[in-house]
């Protein structure tokens, strides 16, 4: 997941809030939320799937491949996996915190 994505979801969620307490956003510039957490999703299975592609290409023994390279990808593979997980949990805690409240 990008930088650009967590940004949108920042963004977001201060837009929702402007318009929770009755003002309105200073920016017209929305960020659709699904369409951004799609993207960072589809993006960390892209990444998955590519270092898991180079994996199996390094086994079968396909010239021009590096050992250093397949590990370096499935570690960002790794990362990108973990940060998804993180930013998620932030979600449902978020969301968890809004629910619980009394309005």
């Amino acid at each position: 997941m990008s930088i650009q994505a967590i940004e949108g979801v920042l963004q977001q969620l201060q837009m929702t809030s402007l318009q929770a307490s009755g003002k309105q956003a200073e920016s017209t510039n929305q960020v659709d939320f699904s369409a951004t957490m799609k993207a960072a999703l589809d993006k960390i299975s892209e990444t998955q799937t590519t270092a898991r592609a180079q994996a199996q290409d390094f086994e079968m023994g396909k010239p021009g491949i590096q050992l250093n390279d397949v590990m370096v990808d499935l570690q960002k593979s790794s990362i990108s996996m973990q940060m998804g997980v993180q930013v998620r949990n932030k979600l449902v805690s978020a969301y968890t915190d809004i629910m619980s409240m009394q309005v």
